[in-house]
């Protein structure tokens, strides 16, 4: 769970069977020593206050709602060795520009805490104080099963005052999306958690770690927390500085008042990450990478998906919408920073403003493989494949407030985004706007010339035409070919109101090909 933080968020829960067990145990807390079962070292149940810690990340973040701000957001974590490693959530902790720690439930003495490895996409981070010979949570060793007795533990709230809640096991091991994670083995369960509970532990009745709290829902009194086996499987990487599915970033998927996915929204970047170096900001949405849209489904699936694919280390390529001046920029993690795209506006006397009316939705061919976020008044979408006259088969799709109109006339505004593998030897992006030029100037369109269009992943060129139809609408189109030489792509937008023209920018700066 977030703390400190105002969210509209979706949580996508995907179910598995689990098997049924059921163990007891008594409620009590000290300061107590070690176990004597269910596993070997550690704290035992009456010592997990000495183990567990709280965590105050200080810095300047930007939320979708509130802006900047200056943070001092308070989360939950533990020790899990005697010389000071700690595990917590990476959303408490990523992008801070300090950390402070508090043991014991002491407030009187801060301690210093320092960033060694993060992950994500599983909402894990390790972060190490000083010290030696310090109390720690061992893992659980016995098998984890549906109905086994938990207790969650931490600060919740950012109360200084160490808490626990009781409860069962619901589900033993399930997967779960949300909207700053993307976890294949979760535990529900509902030993209740709140806003400052992120990153402490849950634990069975010997105080041996069975799971990470990462997030729950009143609402549905639902409480998930990171299996211990995801856990375990890379603790040692985070422990030896070896960031896990982890470009950088503070995230969440961002959704509209309509529950539409956005993107991916940046609240920091951790410095010197390969997010940094790239140029990602926060305060940026990420609508793409590698030709993938990010957070459409109100989750980070997606997004980790792509890191899954390539790796974290490989060049990546995204796209970003930057709401601090309403600019589109493309680049690549590991590769060519972000720029600006063109703003193809310009080229019929518009500016580079994001279009009135309820925002953006983004739209697919029927084969998926074409993707671009367009007006969401456009609602009609033809998502059918297409032949030209050379025979080469284009992927693609129209999308249009009125797509018969579009298709057959200048009384409706729209978009249609081709890509061809197959044009690529037969045809350059000059001879596409010959092609999309055909019956232009009979229609009274007037050419303002060709000029040049360049992004991270694509040259080529674009024209914009004038005063076309009775109408008098404005047509623009870019025809460009991938650096990568898989494709040629074509780009064309009806437009008859200022506003139109300015959402040109987002459906020419948000157009990604899968080929």
């Amino acid at each position: 769970m977030r703390n400190n933080r105002r969210r509209r968020l979706a949580v996508v829960i995907a179910a598995t069977t689990a098997s049924a067990c059921l163990s007891s145990c008594s409620f009590s807390i000290g300061t107590g020593g070690e176990s004597e079962s269910a596993g070997s070292g550690g704290v035992d149940f009456q010592g997990l206050k000495s183990a567990t810690i709280q965590i105050e990340a200080l810095g300047t973040f930007v939320s979708p709602t509130e802006g900047g701000y200056e943070s001092a957001g308070r989360g939950s974590g533990f020790l899990i060795s005697p010389d000071g490693y700690a595990l917590t959530n990476n959303h408490v902790v990523s992008g801070a520009g300090t950390l402070e720690v508090w043991r014991n439930g002491d407030q009187s003495k801060a301690l210093s805490a320092k960033m060694i490895g993060s992950s994500e996409c599983l909402d894990l981070a390790v972060v190490k104080i000083e010290g030696g010979d310090l109390p720690y949570i061992a893992f659980r060793e016995d098998p984890i099963s549906t109905a086994d007795e938990v207790y969650a533990a931490g600060f919740p709230l950012g109360d200084p005052t160490f808490t626990m809640t009781k409860g069962i096991v619901s589900k033993a091991d399930t997967s779960a999306d949300t909207p700053w994670a993307s976890l294949d083995h979760v535990i529900e369960h509902d030993a209740r958690i709140r806003g400052g509970n992120s990153g402490g532990p849950l634990v069975d009745h010997y105080g041996k770690l069975v799971g990470v709290n990462y997030a729950g829902d009143e609402e549905h009194d639902t409480n998930l927390a990171i299996h211990r086996d995801e856990v375990q499987r890379i603790v040692k990487d985070l422990q030896a500085g070896k960031n896990v599915l982890s470009l950088g970033i503070n995230g969440e998927a961002l959704v509209d008042d309509g529950g539409k996915g956005l993107g991916v929204w940046v609240n920091s970047v951790a410095s010197g990450s390969a997010a940094d170096k790239a140029g990602v900001k926060a305060g940026d949405l990420l609508t793409s990478m590698e030709g993938v849209a990010v957070g459409a489904d109100g989750t980070l699936a997606d997004y980790c998906s792509v890191l899954e694919t390539h790796g974290q280390d490989s060049t990546i390529s995204v796209e970003v919408y930057r709401t601090a001046d309403d600019s589109y920029l493309r680049g690549q993690f590991n590769g060519e920073p972000l720029t600006p795209t063109t703003a193809v506006s310009a080229g019929v006397g518009g500016t580079a403003q994001s279009a009135d009316g309820g925002g953006f939705t983004t739209v697919a061919d029927d084969s998926g493989a074409v993707r671009v976020d367009v007006p969401q008044a456009w609602s009609q979408v033809d998502g059918s494949e297409f032949v030209d006259d050379k025979n080469n088969r284009f992927f693609g799709l129209e999308v249009s407030s009125d797509i018969a109109q579009y298709k057959n006339g200048w009384g409706a505004v729209g978009a249609s985004v081709l890509a061809s593998k197959e044009a690529v030897d037969s045809s350059s992006p000059g001879e596409l706007l010959d092609w999309a030029a055909r019956g232009l100037p009979e229609s009274g369109c007037a050419s303002r010339g060709r000029m040049d269009y360049r992004d991270a992943q694509h040259t080529g060129q674009f024209e914009a035409w004038e005063n076309c139809g009775p109408t008098k609408a404005k047509y623009i189109v870019v025809a460009a070919k991938a650096d990568s030489g898989r494709y040629l792509a074509l780009v064309a937008v009806q437009a008859n109101t200022a506003d139109d023209v300015a959402a040109a920018d987002r459906v020419v700066n948000s157009f990604a090909v899968g080929l």
